[in-house]
């Protein structure tokens, strides 16, 4: 379990012999009180970000031009960290660069959990006088044993506080997934693509430049964290290889982590050197790190959030082995061709299921040797009670381990408008057949076909819990993913 703040103090050993205090951590990521420094028009974003935090939100500013605006927004506001009456949790802090020093000492004096420092320009420039002022922070928050988040970052998001690093994220109870990245556009940029999708994000921590606690902290943070059962993670360098690998190994048998590592090419190296000052690992070295410890790869933020949608909206796939619906002939090919690449199967179904179906699968302009073309027979997605039958007998067929089901909205979404209730009684069937026999499924639906017709309808699919993919290929990838981070965990004892 994450630690509560009446736990004794305690201390992840880092290879420098530096220590981050665990206590403090946890007052840092899920804080009861924020102080924002230097919050600045004309939309004073980082106290209007967290306007909705469940604790005292505090406005540090000695601009009085600056201040008149804040207070008039309903902000309190001091002149200095130190006459903020009571303990502070974490700092945000928004000041010039030559000025972070300054508010790390103040917060050192105030005794506060932590800092986020959202200030850039540091070693990322590789400008000899910014990596010294990024050193003399260290060895501040080193020396004091304070954590600092960054700096050259967005800082934290937690869910049920209120804290946000964007005003795109959901605020509110539950979610049952981290992300951390050095991006803070990809850390946001997942976390609100995953709540489109149905995901619950309850932590987001964006570390940049990752100084004091990196992501070997973070990683065994979130292993022991009660809120986070899956944790997504954008990553361009390591600060601390043997460490990281070692916080993996031990988190990934109980919790999944998918890992899309930034700078695989020479000119993405490139970038990431002047993005965060990160280190290239090379991809042999990365790659290994990966298999090793059972950590799931992703190449994009798609590739990510896809992966965490299988994850989440369906249970652990127990094979390979796949039913696949599609509703026209040419559709049945492309699915196939698709889940083939990945090394997925296709199996012949049972005989029995071959003659529960035979009965009555109308077999011109359609096939049920698996995949499946059934637009004849369920009557273009109108006929539920067919649709039904043929679910069921899928659903006793030994031979299937997962399901992949066309939605095929730019056939069916008129008549899905004017008729509602055939839309329900489809996702009604799926869902019959997710409880029954617990399986996984996942939905396709065509990105050409999400116009504005279409995106009701995915987000009614979504609303259901299912995993939602644009293409065949995209949903194939994600399953095989997870089918092989499963397949791992089994091997791995």
């Amino acid at each position: 379990m994450a630690p509560s703040r009446s736990t004794r103090a305690s201390c992840w050993r880092r290879s420098s012999v530096v220590a981050v205090d665990r206590d403090r951590l946890h007052r840092t990521l899920t804080p009861r009180s924020v102080a924002v420094v230097g919050a600045k028009g004309p939309d004073f974003g980082w106290l209007e970000n967290n306007r909705d935090f469940v604790g005292p939100l505090y406005s540090v500013q000695l601009d009085p031009n600056e201040i008149t605006e804040i207070e008039k927004r309903g902000f309190t506001n001091y002149l200095k960290l130190e006459e903020v009456p009571e303990d502070i949790d974490l700092v945000i802090c928004a000041v010039p660069r030559p000025i972070v020093p300054f508010i790390v000492s103040d917060s050192i004096k105030k005794n506060v959990g932590g800092m986020a420092i959202f200030s850039a320009g540091f070693a990322e420039t590789g400008e000899e006088e910014a990596t010294e002022l990024q050193d003399r922070i260290v060895q501040l928050a080193n020396d004091a044993g304070m954590p600092i988040v960054g700096p050259n970052c967005m800082g934290v998001y937690n869910r049920r506080q209120g804290v946000k690093f964007s005003d795109g994220v959901d605020h509110g109870d539950g979610g049952t997934v981290s992300i951390m990245g050095q991006s803070g556009t990809h850390t946001i940029g997942a976390t609100t693509m995953a709540q489109r999708v149905g995901i619950p994000v309850s932590r987001g921590i964006s570390f940049g430049n990752a100084v004091v606690v990196n992501e070997a902290d973070y990683i065994e943070y979130l292993r022991d964290d009660p809120d986070t059962q899956v944790i997504g993670v954008y990553l361009e360098g390591l600060k601390d290889g043997r460490r990281f690998f070692e916080a993996l190994r031990s988190t990934t048998p109980k919790k999944p982590v998918v890992i899309w590592k930034g700078g695989q090419t020479a000119a993405g190296q490139r970038a990431t050197r002047s993005h965060t000052a990160s280190l290239a690992t090379p991809m042999a070295t990365w790659n290994a790190l990966l298999a090793q410890t059972g950590a799931i790869p992703a190449n994009s933020v798609d590739e990510l959030v896809d992966v965490l949608q299988v994850l989440v909206h369906t249970t652990p796939p127990r094979g390979r082995r796949l039913a696949l619906m599609a509703m026209t002939g040419g559709q049945s090919v492309a699915i196939s061709d698709a889940v083939g690449r990945q090394g997925l199967e296709v199996p012949e179904l049972a005989d029995k299921t071959y003659e529960t179906i035979g009965e009555f699968f109308n077999v011109i302009g359609g096939s049920f040797r698996n995949p499946f073309d059934m637009a004849n027979t369920i009557g273009m997605a109108g006929d539920s009670a067919n649709l039904a039958r043929i679910m069921n007998a899928v659903s006793e067929d030994p031979n299937i381990d997962a399901m992949v089901f066309e939605v095929a909205a730019g056939f069916f979404s008129r008549m899905w408008r004017d008729e509602p209730e055939r839309l329900d009684e489809m996702l009604d069937t799926l869902d019959g057949f997710r409880e029954r026999t617990g399986l996984p499924i996942v939905t396709v639906m065509h990105a050409g076909a999400i116009d504005d017709e279409v995106i009701p309808i995915r987000d009614q699919v979504v609303a259901r819990g299912f995993a939602v993919f644009p293409s065949f290929d995209r949903a194939a990838l994600a399953l095989s993913r997870v089918i092989n981070y499963y397949e791992w965990v089994d091997e791995a004892g």
